[in-house]
């Protein structure tokens, strides 16, 4: 198994833009950056972070997301995503997440991400699909 350091952290950014901003409340200055845009960069920031400690053929996967979305971020702002490593136990990893944009923290809250082997992985899901 992996010999991840507790401890070790990421950093991603990334803009506000129309692609990633919600729309269905009609009014353009109501538009921010959607939820679901946070979660998956929050996600990803983990991941990237781990990843050079893997050995080939592995990755990782989400499990859990328990975060909070504190404040809404317009469109234009750039967002900071970040995370720390705090729990490994066997493959789960823990992470604390949290994003700022320009002005305030908009985010904070944990993450888990299961380490798997890629190809045993695709082989489950392959099953799955074909109903076995």
């Amino acid at each position: 198994m992996a010999n991840i350091p507790i401890g070790t952290k990421g950093e991603s950014k990334l803009r506000v833009t129309p692609d990633i901003a919600i729309d269905f409340l009609g009014a353009e200055g109501a538009r921010v950056l959607g939820t679901p845009y946070l979660i998956s960069n929050l996600e990803f920031t983990a991941r990237n972070s781990v990843l050079p400690f893997l050995d080939k053929g592995f990755d990782t996967v989400g499990a859990r997301v328990d975060v909070r979305h504190l404040a809404a971020t317009p469109l234009g702002m750039e967002v900071t995503f970040q995370s720390e490593l705090i729990e490994v136990e066997d493959r789960r990893l823990r992470f604390r997440v949290r994003a700022f944009d320009e002005k305030e923290m908009i985010s904070e809250g944990t993450h888990e991400r299961g380490i798997v082997n890629i190809e045993r992985f695709a082989a489950r899901v392959q099953a799955k699909a074909a109903g076995k």
